[in-house]
Parts: C-alpha cells; sequence; structure tokens
C-alpha cells in the first residue's frame, strides 16, 4: 500500500465536504464558506475541507453562523473534524462556541484487494444483503439494544439512502435464528479511490466470533468487484484492534463536536 501521508492526501482530497451524486430524499446539501452544511438527517452536520483557510476571529464567525442556523431550526448539529485539521485550534474554538466532544474515532485505510478473505461465520449464521423497510427497522432495533441509545431514526435513513441511490450503497445483516445478531453497510463513492465501511455492530453475545471480520471481508469482496482500491472505517477503540490485524493502517483521528439546543 503506498505510504500513509500518500492516502490522507487523497483522503482529503476526494472525501472531505463532499457531496453525494445522488442525495437522499429529505436531505439539503448546502455549501456555505468553506464548510458544507447538512440538513434533513436526526441532527445537522458539518464537514469541511482540512484547511478552513481561515484563523482568528474569522474561524469564530464562521462557527457562530453555523450553530446559530440550527438554533434557530431546534437542531443539534455535529461538526466533524480531524487531528490534522488547519487552523490547529479549531477544536478550542468549537469548545467556546458550546460544542460538545464526543468520543474519537481513528480513520483506517485498508488495501480493499487484501481484505478479501471468504467470510467465515458460526454455525447458525448467515450473512444476507437487506433493503426492505422491515429489514432496516430490525436493523435499527438491534442498533437501538447494542449502544442503548433511541435510533430508531437509522432505519429512515436507510431506506432514504438507499431509495435515492441503490447502487451505491450495500446493506448487509448476520442472522441467527431469525435474529439480526450484526449487521454493517457499504457505502460506494463514484469516481473516488475510497468505500466507506459503516456500521459493523454487534450484539454483545454474539462478539469475539468472526462476525465482525466476516462482514469486513464480505463487503471487500463487493467493492473489489467494482474497482475500489481502498476501504475507510472511521473505528471505535473497539473496533481498531481486529482492523489493525486485518491489515488496516490509521492514517488519522476523527472527532465529531456536536452542539445542542438547551430543551425547556
Amino acid at each position: 500500500m503506498p505510504r500513509i501521508p500518500e492516502i490522507l492526501a487523497a483522503y482529503d482530497a476526494q472525501l472531505r465536504a463532499s457531496i453525494p451524486v445522488e442525495p437522499p430524499s429529505g436531505y439539503d446539501f448546502q455549501l456555505h464558506g468553506p464548510v458544507l452544511r447538512v440538513v434533513g438527517g436526526h441532527r445537522g452536520f458539518i464537514d469541511a475541507p482540512r484547511d478552513l483557510g481561515l484563523e482568528g476571529s474569522a474561524v469564530d464567525r464562521l462557527i457562530a453562523e453555523q450553530r446559530d442556523f440550527f438554533a434557530a431550526r431546534g437542531e443539534a448539529v455535529e461538526w466533524k473534524t480531524r487531528s490534522h485539521d488547519l487552523p490547529a485550534d479549531l477544536p478550542e474554538r468549537l469548545l467556546a462556541a458550546g460544542f460538545v466532544p464526543e468520543e474519537p474515532e481513528t480513520v483506517m485505510v485498508g488495501e480493499t484487494a487484501l481484505m478479501t478473505a471468504e467470510p467465515e461465520v458460526p454455525d447458525g449464521v448467515r450473512l444476507r444483503a437487506v433493503h426492505e423497510r422491515t429489514d432496516l427497522e430490525r436493523i435499527a432495533a438491534m442498533e437501538s439494544a447494542v449502544w442503548a441509545d433511541e435510533l430508531s431514526w437509522m432505519a429512515d435513513d436507510l431506506h432514504s439512502r438507499i431509495s435515492a441511490d441503490p447502487d451505491n450503497i450495500e446493506v448487509l445483516v448476520a442472522e441467527a435464528g431469525g435474529r439480526v445478531v450484526s449487521a454493517a453497510w457499504l457505502v460506494f463513492r463514484p469516481g473516488k479511490d475510497f468505500a466507506g465501511l459503516w456500521g459493523g455492530s454487534t450484539l454483545s453475545e454474539w462478539r469475539g466470533r468472526g462476525i465482525y471480520r466476516a462482514l469486513i471481508a464480505r463487503r471487500a469482496q463487493l467493492a473489489l468487484a467494482r474497482g475500489v482500491r481502498y476501504l475507510q472505517v472511521d473505528a471505535s477503540k473497539d473496533s481498531e484492534p481486529v482492523l489493525r490485524r486485518l491489515g488496516f493502517e490509521a492514517i488519522t483521528t476523527t472527532t465529531p463536536y456536536v452542539w445542542s439546543p438547551v430543551r425547556g
């Protein structure tokens, strides 16, 4: 695989503040100065190029404009940062504007061709591609159980993305006894060197049995068939060791900074 600086440069050039070819229904992608503002999800989203091209009070004004836009809508908003972003004091300025950091993740990249071993799952488990609304609701229920959070919005999100651009998202479940025990999806980016691996959550009693690795391998097979060079993952601290063993390498870290309106 090329040196990490080369991969990071491609990541920054191809994946930052990028508007989908076929935006999901109900989502609005707005370029506002250097940042991309996304409206219509379960909370607002801000993405940006590696270098905002601004410093000092100009950065503060940009942050305040985005915060105030979503405040007027009564919505929370996530500003996605990376550890190599400029200006270097962006996190401190987000904190000063009332944004709160969530858990950081490691951005990891693997060469697709090296990740395509035949998926191996435990007896009684099968992998299946899904697209029907009922299956997406089962995924959302499983994710809610895994994260002890209300994630029913995930079914709407996946359904909108599949409806808008079915050729560029593959949603997979691992089932046992008719129950969804794990799920993950693969997002293609036409014309880019990268496909994104998302999801990958597994019920606690089914962890450590190779299901996560099998879902990576199956998605790698699908990506290789489409000629995708790299797989990219925003990895949690639990997933990172598994991905490293599979040959993924860390290229940066990402931390979401979230502003939420005060509820009366």
